[in-house]
């Protein structure tokens, strides 16, 4: 490594994207891995993006721990059937 910072180039980051799932995986062939990891590591959009990938993880994670809805209770159903029946009614009522 010369110590230069690198030259950003879009096509790589086009690489990392199409292949960052095998890259996490750990499905990739030992050079294209290293070679993925020294670009990702040199390049702040791709940092960028897998940060924001991991926190939409994070999220989703968080989503499918949630509670599930509750059932309605009956009376607020027969209220909401009576409020529909109603509304029917009215509805066929008109010319």
């Amino acid at each position: 490594m010369s110590g230069r910072p690198k030259e950003h180039r879009a096509e790589e980051c086009r690489e990392v994207f199409e292949r960052l799932s095998e890259y996490l995986d750990q499905e990739l062939p030992e050079g294209d891995c290293e070679r993925l990891r020294q670009h990702i590591e040199g390049c702040a959009p791709c940092v960028e993006f897998i940060e924001s990938l991991k926190k939409t993880i994070a999220l989703c994670h968080e989503y499918h721990k949630s509670e599930p809805p509750r059932p309605i209770p009956e009376e607020i159903l027969a209220q909401m059937r009576a409020c529909y029946q109603k509304m029917l009614g009215a509805r066929s009522g008109k010319p």
